[in-house]
């Protein structure tokens, strides 16, 4: 068993899996990933888990330099956006339409679906690299 860190499988290997440029997508229960995408459902129930905790396991170990969020998270799900802020306090937060996002996933290393249900609570990471 692991000592630490990630400990569900699929995550782990997908965060060494991951390079520098390349995108991973934590969604809501709600987002549609198409069907052509690497979808790793961590959801166990409505709200459970929540979005941000998981994200906040990942970054322990991968690099990121940059997340996009869709602009109507500001709007519609303004203390959700600012808890991201604050768990990314020094990362650059990009925003684009929701639709846009939607567009991007086929273009992910992989979609991590949580049990979110706030409104418009996706985040795609731009991995980074350590060094």
């Amino acid at each position: 068993m692991k000592k630490s860190g990630l400990l569900n499988p699929e995550l782990s290997a997908l965060v060494a899996q991951a390079g520098h440029t390349q995108h991973i997508v934590l969604a809501d229960a709600g987002l549609p990933i198409p069907p052509q995408v690497r979808c790793i459902d961590v959801s166990v129930s409505a709200g459970l888990p929540q979005l941000l905790p998981v994200l906040q396991a990942i970054l322990g170990e991968l690099v990121i330099e940059a997340v996009s969020v869709a602009q109507e998270t500001r709007d519609l799900s303004p203390q959700w956006y600012s808890e991201l802020q604050r768990t990314l306090p020094e990362v650059p937060v990009h925003e684009l339409p929701h639709e846009a996002l939607k567009e991007g996933l086929p273009q992910a290393l992989a979609v991590i679906r949580t049990g979110e249900t706030t409104p418009y609570a996706n985040v795609i990471l731009h991995c980074g690299v350590n060094f």
